[in-house]
Order: structure tokens, then sequence, then C-alpha cells
């Protein structure tokens, strides 16, 4: 399975956050409209992404539940048809819930950096340190260091994924008519 360290963290003042990151971005922005139908999953979680052009992947990861840099393995595939997919994976595990979002996407060394607004929810930033056959504590060094450069503190960083903390908060996501 694929590796990367993540972090999650709430952003105050999106449009400063924004400014520091194309700073630091050795690529980037772009502009990413995403649809994430989350499934139950007894090992993991599994999510059905559909991107604004209609394209669409499955994506099944790991992670532990922490605010902090924390350690996710997970596998991706392209999907011909999203909508026959959902129909089949809600038939087969039942729907969980969904996720709308905005992405800016840049890009900073190997590291990822999303810039998101989630319906419901808010503005966002989570960091992934793609990592190679390499000690996690390599990729965790890595993003406490852009933790720092991007001026996020400790308690802006939240547990989970978007789909539970739409679920802990009993927001409503759902998509823009």
């Amino acid at each position: 399975m694929a590796r990367n360290i993540e972090i999650k963290a709430a952003v105050a003042d999106a449009q400063a956050l924004r400014t520091r990151v194309a700073e630091l971005a050795d690529d980037g922005p772009w502009l990413i409209e995403q649809h994430d139908i989350f499934f139950h999953c007894a090992n993991g979680r599994l999510k059905l992404r559909r991107f604004g052009n209609g394209e669409g992947e499955l994506i099944f990861y790991r992670r532990p539940d922490a605010s902090g840099p924390k350690a996710c393995e997970y596998e991706r595939n392209a999907v011909a048809d999203p909508d026959a997919m959902r129909r089949l994976l809600e038939m087969a595990n039942g729907l969980r819930g969904e996720v709308i979002k905005t992405r800016t996407l840049f890009m900073a060394r190997r590291t990822r950096i999303h810039l998101d607004h989630v319906a419901g929810l808010g503005d966002y930033m989570e960091l992934e340190v793609v990592l190679a056959d390499e000690p996690i504590g390599t990729g965790h060094d890595e993003a406490e260091q852009l933790m720092r450069e991007l001026g996020i503190d400790d308690s802006a960083l939240v547990e989970g994924a978007y789909i539970d903390l739409i679920e802990t908060q009993g927001a409503s996501a759902q998509p823009a008519s």
C-alpha cells in the first residue's frame, strides 16, 4: 500500500493561509471539486470520490484518529462508472455519508498541501507528506516542519476525517444545486 504522513487543521483565516502556502509551494494551485461518498467499512475507510468533471476513484485507507501527524496507508483506483460503483457499494456495504468540498492543491517538495472548503464545516488544511520506502519518522518530521513554517498551531489540529466531523457536529453536507 502507498503511505503518507497526514495532518488536518481547522483554518481561521483561509486567505492568509493561502498566501503563506503560495509562498512556500513549488507548484500549484490547482482547484479541484470533490464529492466523497463514504461507505461502511469494518477495517478502515472506503470512499468513492467524484470529481467535478464526472471522473471518479475508489479510495480505501487506514490511519489512526489522532490530532497530530499520523501515518496513513491507502490504495486508490480509477473508476470508469462512478454511478454504477456507488450503487454497488451502497448495496454491499451501506452508505455512511457524503462530503462535498472545494480543494485547492499546492505542492511543496513532496508534500501535498490541501486548502479545503468543506460544505457544512468550513475551511481546513491538510498536509500529506508522500513516503517512499523510508521510516515514518522522516515524514513526521517534515509535516511538523511545514506546520511551523505555515504557522499552524497545535490547537487547530483535528482528529479523524471530514465525515467524522460531519457526523459529530451534525452538519449536513449536501451537493450544491
